[in-house]
């Protein structure tokens, strides 16, 4: 009985070790701040980003793509642990621990641990999450790095507290946070492993400060040249006065005054050396998969936290509620799924961890409240009515549908575009009449609660007004 027994236990531990040795490995690939510029998302026309574009070749494109969280840290959280941040209750940044103490209360994890804790060899390196990768979430970590700021201090910039800046790096390449990531990256990637792993690379790069080496300002030589993103000036008379102060940062730049300083093509061209350069890197690293034993066998994603102004809504930020500061880029590619695809589906960046832990055949977890894109992987122009929500400084929230971008704020003010019409969200459908359905329609989208352990400075604000 006992021999039994022990022929048993071994055969499920050789049952267990095959399949997870038949997994595929994960290239998870983070990229700070990228809007929808780079050009396979088709959307701008001078970007030069021809690793990115061959990556969008080898697989899927998702052209409408959300974040649930305009903001670096509080977007990163609600990926990690596919959850809202009014049900996870971070609105403003949060130290990287709580975060992962926070997936243990909601009865999920971040997405390294879940990754690690089946059997998989889990490295980090960069801005996976906002600062740091928690203890003991992964196998090897190579740190996040500096933002690389000019050593002679501001260049352009002095406005608030913000690192907003652009100019061109005086050291040596080899000095930047993204080369070392690359570098470390592509290190571990030459080598073999006896398990699949998942490799976690977060580019710094095009977060402010936007200050990149001369040779990738020079692929744009001319910035007099670049498309300028649409601007209208009276572009906020329509919108509720909650709104401005929510929306705009006062500390950020805005577009009348940099047209009046002659600047504003100056930041296009900074902010598109910069796409250039963390373009570069990434190309090392998918480089490395591909000329590694484990080229046929590695899902490779890419995904930025979320979307920037540039100049439209008069401002040059990320932290607000309209379309610019949540569409992201999004690319899958990799073993069964087919290239040179588009999908034009809506799909939330909350999705990223059901859909890998599916890919993987790991076993899902029902706190998670994203749900897994894989049958868009399949079949990009299938069935599929889901739409994003992001929310910022509380409960107050955007919804995305293929059509329309609805937005309620905490005090009911609205504001309503129909994106078939007005991408642009020049025009706030909100009061007219005609739109009433669709306005009560889209409401039962909205989060039931809103759950705030984190802060953040507007939300602050508001508690005192009130």
């Amino acid at each position: 009985y006992k021999m039994v027994l022990l022929i048993g236990f071994a055969s499920a531990l050789e049952l267990s070790a095959a399949t997870t040795a038949d997994r595929p490995n994960v290239l998870f690939i983070a990229v700070d701040d990228l809007n929808d510029m780079p050009l396979f998302m088709g959307c701008y026309p001078d970007a030069i980003t021809p690793n990115m574009d061959r990556l969008a070749a080898r697989g899927v494109v998702f052209k409408r793509a959300h974040c649930q969280v305009p903001l670096c840290g509080p977007s990163r959280a609600s990926i990690m642990t596919s959850t809202l941040a009014t049900t996870h209750g971070y609105h403003g940044h949060m130290s990287d621990e709580k975060v992962q103490q926070r997936g243990k209360e909601m009865g999920t994890s971040t997405m390294p641990e879940f990754f690690r804790d089946n059997g998989y060899h889990v490295m980090a390196v960069g801005k996976i999450f906002h600062k740091h990768v928690p203890k003991g979430s992964v196998d090897e970590s190579g740190g996040r790095g500096s933002w690389n700021k000019h050593p002679k201090g501001k260049q352009k910039y002095n406005g608030g507290k913000t690192l907003t800046d652009w100019g061109r790096w005086p050291g040596k390449e080899e000095e930047m946070s993204d080369y070392k990531a690359a570098e470390w990256a592509v290190k571990r990637l030459n080598k073999t492993y006896d398990k699949p792993f998942m490799m976690m690379v977060g580019f710094l790069r095009p977060h402010v400060p936007w200050i990149v080496p001369d040779r990738w300002f020079d692929y744009y030589p001319n910035p007099e040249k670049l498309t300028l993103p649409p601007f209208k000036a009276d572009d906020l008379d329509d919108v509720p006065d909650i709104s401005k102060f929510l929306n705009i940062s006062t500390e950020m730049p805005h577009t009348d005054t940099l047209i009046k300083k002659n600047q504003w093509a100056e930041v296009i061209q900074a902010y598109l050396a910069s796409c250039t350069f963390v373009d570069h890197y990434i190309g090392q690293v998918i480089d490395a998969v591909e000329n590694s034993p484990a080229a046929d066998n590695t899902i490779i994603v890419l995904w930025s936290d979320h979307g920037y102004h540039l100049g439209e809504k008069n401002t040059f930020q990320k932290e607000s509620l309209w379309e610019r500061s949540s569409h992201v880029p999004l690319i899958f590619a990799g073993p069964g799924i087919e290239p040179q695809q588009v999908c034009g589906r809506v799909v939330s960046l909350i999705d990223l961890l059901p859909t890998l832990a599916d890919l993987c055949d790991l076993p899902p977890r029902e706190a998670w409240q994203g749900r897994s894109i894989r049958p868009l992987l399949e079949d990009p122009s299938g069935d599929w009515n889901h739409p994003a929500l992001t929310t910022w400084q509380g409960n107050n929230v955007a919804v995305q549908t293929e059509r329309f971008r609805y937005i309620h704020y905490e005090d009911g003010s609205e504001e309503l575009y129909d994106h078939h019409e007005d991408l642009k969200e020049y025009t706030n459908l909100a009061n007219n009449p005609e739109y009433a359905a669709v306005k009560k329609k889209l409401k039962t989208y909205l989060p039931t609660e809103c759950v705030v352990k984190g802060m953040g400075k507007q939300q602050k604000i508001l508690a005192e007004q009130e």
